[in-house]
């Protein structure tokens, strides 16, 4: 009797079938985030530093130069990764050398559309609001010029139209998140205006309507930056009202709140608010560091509250993170597994049960059942599912 048959009969035994864990788990799609692969420059062929409080460091060999490149390391992660997966790119990854932002079409995203037919995949599009000499002095959205406003409101509804080129041509909704590193590296006299002005750019922005089938628009708050320490625009509560208001996306960074605040008690809350929740699944460590994604007691709880509570049809689940002190092909490879086991634990739960013992304050009951959990053999169905996938069942080496 193999290790798999064993752990089918014990989960059997507390009611789960981990056939349908296994079915389930692999039609999740999870949205791999292409700067990873060349610690976010892109392919503008600028010389502009990251801003906003982005940063990646380290000096490991192999970082993706072209977009060829990126593609092909790409492949490699996705050989080794189980499960449905898109894309997710930046507008500064297309064709788009000598190419203005506020003029970028479905045409300079052409290769990436053909790639991702080839391959089964979807995408996910991001305006790129940072890194730029329109930037340079800490906003965008929010600028007191308005030439600077407008011409950064060009670029993003330049962005919605190839979110929704994606959308029709790959035959799945491609999320087209936006995010601004606006703000104020001193406490600011005046927080008001900055937030009317970055309003009246986002009306602007999503004024015209767009199909929820072919794109579907979130915007992403953040709690500071390198930069703009004590001020930012875009807070979590100015964009919790702004898609409450307009029917948008919320998304959750893991990283873009107080060091004590996690996203995984965030989700249920939010969820009875806003019609679709985007996460960018991240490790923050002490700030937004983007660090690779570890099997760890958040990430099983951000899992947990999607499954339990049945979230997957309002939610679409992202990765966000860039170190380049590693091999960046592991550390997609490593971040997404790590993130597909998270969700297969929380799907090998017997929630009803556990929902049954607490309506009827049988906390003790409760307690019992989460903690055996924990050594439930879900390493076996794991393997199970690779197996079956043809990708290694192990990277330990």
């Amino acid at each position: 009797m193999n290790a798999y048959t064993i752990a089918k009969e014990r989960y059997a035994s507390i009611g789960v079938d981990t056939e349908a864990a296994i079915i389930e788990l692999d039609n999740i799609p999870i949205s791999i985030h292409c700067w990873q692969g060349d610690d976010v420059r892109g392919f503008e062929q600028s010389d502009s530093a990251l801003s906003g409080g982005i940063q990646s460091t380290g000096s490991y060999p192999g970082r993706a130069n072209t977009a060829d490149e990126l593609r092909t390391n790409m492949e490699k992660a996705l050989s080794q990764i189980p499960g449905a997966a898109k894309v997710n790119l930046h507008a500064i990854y297309g064709d788009v050398k000598g190419v203005e932002r506020n003029a970028i079409e479905p045409k300079h995203f052409q290769s990436w559309v053909d790639w991702a037919k080839s391959h089964k995949l979807g995408l996910d599009f991001n305006p790129t609001l940072f890194a730029h000499d329109k930037s340079s002095d800490g906003m965008t959205l929010s600028h007191p010029d308005k030439n600077i406003r407008n011409w950064w409101i060009e670029h993003c509804k330049r962005s919605r139209d190839i979110s929704a080129y994606f959308g029709k041509e790959l035959g799945q909704a491609s999320v087209c998140n936006l995010w601004i590193g606006d703000g104020f590296k001193d406490v600011p006299a005046d927080r008001l205006t900055p937030r009317i002005r970055l309003k009246e750019a986002l009306d602007e922005i999503f004024a015209a309507k767009i199909d929820t089938s072919y794109n579907i628009d979130a915007v992403e708050s953040k709690l500071f930056g390198i930069g703009v320490e004590s001020y930012t625009v875009g807070s979590h509560e100015f964009y919790m009202g702004y898609t409450m208001q307009n029917k948008l996306a919320l998304c959750l960074d893991a990283g873009h709140f107080h060091p004590t605040e996690v996203i995984s008690e965030k989700i249920s809350a939010i969820s009875l608010f806003v019609e679709h929740i985007l996460l960018h699944v991240s490790r923050p460590v002490r700030w937004d560091s983007d660090h690779v994604v570890m099997l760890d007691t958040e990430l099983i709880a951000i899992a947990q509250e999607i499954i339990r509570h049945e979230l997957l049809e309002r939610m679409s689940i992202g990765l966000d993170f860039f170190d380049g002190s590693i091999d960046r092909v592991t550390a997609w490879t490593v971040g997404t597994r790590n993130l597909r086991k998270a969700l297969l634990i929380a799907l090998l739960e017997p929630y009803k049960k556990l929902q049954e013992a607490e309506f009827a304050f049988d906390f003790t009951k409760r307690l019992t059942m989460l903690e055996e959990l924990k050594s439930m053999p879900w390493q076996a169905v794991w393997e199970e599912y690779c197996t079956r996938k043809n990708v290694p069942v192990s990277l330990y080496s």
